[in-house]
């Protein structure tokens, strides 16, 4: 059943990763089915015995589940995705509330100590609702794509989209707009258009402080994600 949308500025503010307290979520209308059980396709070749793959979602409070239990979050339930589908995928959620692409930069080299095969790059809302300099922001995200693929080369990088409030002005919201997929451009990443497609802004899919998303709403930001990164499981599953 379509929902109805709110302005975009609600839609962005999903992104925000401050500490606000959040008061308990009041019961929720009807949700959308769980993110499905069945793959699209086949599953992929992978050997018997092959190691298992590990999928890092660098985020902020979206990834972490600000306001939820972090097993409702949509990185968690990626994981009873690919675990449904019988692949030998292990998800790690290193997303934190507030953070920016300058914390998410100071902190990969750290996350790069263990080995990665996917790195779901989540990060730059916050800055963008702070007004910061787009090109700051652009170089902090390509900070943390060099590094990764300095330390594993064959790493898939999933870059995660994301909008501005409008108020900022039109100038500042296109550029905005259109760092991430020039950056997935420039570094033949994959991209999420926008993370937060058919979630943000509405009402139902949003906790009380109307700003985080429900349950309901990280199943619909799972199944988005899905669309590009099962691919992507897909592929490095049958090459390993």
């Amino acid at each position: 059943m379509a929902q109805k949308r709110r302005p975009l500025y609600p839609i962005v503010l999903l992104c925000v990763l401050c500490a606000a307290t959040c008061t308990s979520s009041s019961e929720e209308t009807p949700s959308p089915p769980p993110v499905a059980k069945t793959a699209p396709y086949a599953d992929p070749p992978a050997r018997e015995g092959a190691r298992r793959l590990r999928v890092v979602f660098l985020g902020n409070s979206l990834s972490a589940g600000y306001g939820l239990d972090p097993t409702l979050a949509f990185p968690a339930l990626i994981q009873q995705k690919v675990d449904s589908l019988g692949w030998p995928v292990t998800v790690i959620n290193a997303g934190i509330s507030g953070e920016t692409s300058a914390g998410g930069l100071s902190r990969i080299d750290w996350l790069l100590n263990d080995p990665l095969d996917v790195l779901v790059l989540e990060l730059g809302g916050n800055d963008g609702l702070r007004g910061f300099d787009t090109e700051v922001t652009k170089a902090n995200l390509q900070g943390i794509i060099h590094r990764t693929r300095a330390r594993y080369p064959e790493a898939t990088i999933v870059l995660a989209g994301m909008q501005v409030p409008t108020n900022l002005g039109s100038t500042y919201t296109s550029a905005f707009r259109t760092l991430f997929p020039v950056l997935a451009r420039e570094n033949d990443t994959e991209l999420i258009p926008f993370l937060l497609e058919d979630v943000g802004g509405i009402k139902e899919l949003t906790l009380p402080d109307g700003i985080h998303p429900t349950a309901a709403g990280h199943r619909i930001i799972a199944e988005t994600v899905w669309k590009t990164l099962g691919p992507v499981l897909e592929a490095r599953l049958g090459a390993v």
